[in-house]
């Protein structure tokens, strides 16, 4: 009865809980919120300042006793209670026109592979407090190659690698289930990391996130066949402490960041080796399918290809591809129940 009540009121949604950006999908609705997962805390009152864009503008600006918080780590919860709060701030987002004390939805979140059980019960735990009264849980890789449209429930392979913020995901799934995959946490803040010691070791430079995530974005590339693109990068000189400007290249971006984008072709061929050749045939015909915003760095898909001698296709709008992906779950939950990941509570009733 209350679950009646409670789901006419609400709007059921789907999240991509991501280290970087939080996207959230609503039912009939599509895609409403796409924003860092960043908080800003007064630490004196214990007062939420800001969330999402609003919070990530202040990431190095605050004073002493304002806090802008990630409270996602490498994919999972490392602040349960900021993580908490900021899922309520968006959950009420969503549901800003109608009454707070009956909005009770229905969530699809999306999860890091092998992540353990404790990491999953914190994301259903922080979901349920946020004010959910039903939390499913699907592998992100999954989630990406059904956002892709990839005809994941046939008897045939379908590759998938999410390079996202925090972590790069890499999955091949046939008849709805993964069958080998790969998770490392090496995607696109770390490459931002090598953009800053790279600064830091050939120019005395000291770099903001924000500037190395501009700069990788605007400038940066894997190949040498792509266009050498040029930029301004600033920061503080290590030597004399004053603001200091120096022009760098796409090369300079490659030189800083080969050791970890070879790491994830690595793991990429790693994961196709432990494949069964049924398998591995149908993706050389398929081809290997990226998905996240590491998708978009020039050049990537290009040099997966050369390594792996198969086809490389980066999906449209590789962003969203796993809020899509809950949103199309959301809404055939019933025949798409099997994919989802047991839920904790269910595994310690069976326990």
């Amino acid at each position: 009865m209350l679950n009646k009540l409670f789901g006419k009121f609400s709007r059921d949604m789907g999240i991509d809980l991501g280290t970087k950006n939080t996207l959230v999908y609503v039912k009939d609705k599509g895609i409403v919120i796409n924003e860092p997962s960043v908080v800003a805390v007064n630490t004196k009152t214990d007062q939420i300042l800001a969330v999402g864009e609003e919070a990530r503008r202040m990431v190095g600006k605050t004073p002493s006793h304002i806090v802008a918080i990630r409270p996602l780590i490498n994919g999972v919860i490392s602040d349960f209670e900021v993580t908490e709060r900021m899922l309520k701030h968006f959950i009420d987002k969503v549901h800003h026109e109608g009454a707070p004390f009956f909005t009770r939805p229905r969530v699809v979140i999306g999860i890091p592979l092998g992540v353990t059980e404790v990491e999953r019960k914190a994301v259903e735990d922080a979901t349920l407090h946020a004010g959910a009264r039903e939390v499913f849980l699907i592998e992100e890789p999954m989630a990406a190659a059904i956002g892709a449209r990839l005809p994941i429930q046939d008897a045939s392979g379908n590759m998938i690698a999410d390079i996202g913020g925090g972590t790069t995901e890499i999955a091949v799934i046939s008849l709805g289930g993964i069958v080998s995959w790969r998770s490392l946490r090496v995607a696109g803040n770390e490459l931002d990391q090598n953009i800053i010691q790279y600064a830091r070791e050939h120019f005395n430079l000291l770099l903001g996130e924000r500037t190395a995530e501009d700069l990788k974005m605007k400038i940066g590339g894997v190949t040498d066949e792509i266009d050498v693109l040029e930029a301004p990068m600033r920061g503080r000189d290590l030597l004399t402490g004053l603001p200091k400007e120096v022009i760098i290249t796409t090369n300079h971006l490659m030189d800083a960041m080969t050791r970890s984008i070879n790491l994830i072709i690595e793991n990429i061929k790693t994961t196709i080796e432990a494949t069964p050749p049924e398998l591995v045939a149908d993706i050389f015909s398929r081809g290997i399918y990226l998905t996240g915003g590491g998708a978009l760095l020039r050049g990537f898909a290009h040099a997966v290809q050369l390594d792996t001698h198969i086809p490389v296709h980066v999906v449209d709008d590789p962003l969203t591809a796993v809020v899509r992906g809950t949103g199309i779950v959301l809404d055939d939950l019933d025949s798409l129940r099997n994919i989802l990941v047991i839920s904790t509570h269910e595994t310690n009733t069976i326990g």
